[in-house]
């Protein structure tokens, strides 16, 4: 840490500008297998609160992440809990703004996904447990990556050679192999009305 930088406090606060954005902010933060759906119920949550909800909110998806901001990152234990930590960082940011904002991530270790709900207020982390069993997710395969973590191709490889901890106790757990994207957008929409949170 460097202790010749001074933190600059806000002028605004995050209150005044969830005020004047009419929703609270938080952060959405998906986790779970490649290929169990993270990243299209992201969208769809995203397209959802923009549309039905008039909500700002902003996608935090793990590939644009390594194309951009941590594109320095390769997939060791350490490499992967930097990228979490700069994403958490990130969303705290989009939070302080008064922003919603929904990540996207594998985020296989617990505690990594702890540090990061540390950096929020009591009730504005949201942990989304993308549940999705192993074999749908190896059927699904978008990207290819589980045919070459299977032909050891790709090392490190969560799910295959490298471990996912679930989530002891997310606040939602979606079952994409058995709910259709509206279904479990609605299921996701119905917690935060439920929670005072939109």
């Amino acid at each position: 840490m460097n202790n010749h930088l001074t933190k600059l406090s806000p002028s605004i606060s995050t209150e005044q500008r969830t005020s004047l954005n009419g929703h609270k902010s938080m952060v959405i933060w998906f986790t779970g297998l490649s290929g169990s759906g993270k990243s299209t119920l992201a969208q769809a949550l995203e397209r959802t609160l923009f549309d039905d909800k008039k909500i700002r909110s902003y996608v935090l998806d793990g590939d644009n992440l390594r194309s951009g901001l941590n594109q320095d990152l390769g997939f060791s234990a350490e490499d992967r809990k930097e990228n979490i930590r700069r994403t958490g960082e990130t969303a705290k940011i989009l939070v302080e703004a008064g922003i919603v904002a929904i990540t996207s991530l594998i985020s296989p270790f617990r505690e990594e996904r702890a540090a990061v709900r540390r950096l929020f207020a009591e009730g504005s982390f949201i942990e989304v447990y993308v549940s999705c069993s192993l074999e749908v997710c190896e059927s699904r395969d978008p990207k290819g990556l589980y045919r070459k973590a299977r032909n050891n191709e790709l090392a490190d490889f969560t799910g295959i050679s490298s471990p996912y901890e679930e989530p002891l106790a997310p606040e939602l757990i979606i079952r994409t192999d058995r709910l259709t994207v509206e279904e479990s957008v609605n299921q996701i929409i119905s917690y935060l009305i439920g929670h005072g949170l939109l």
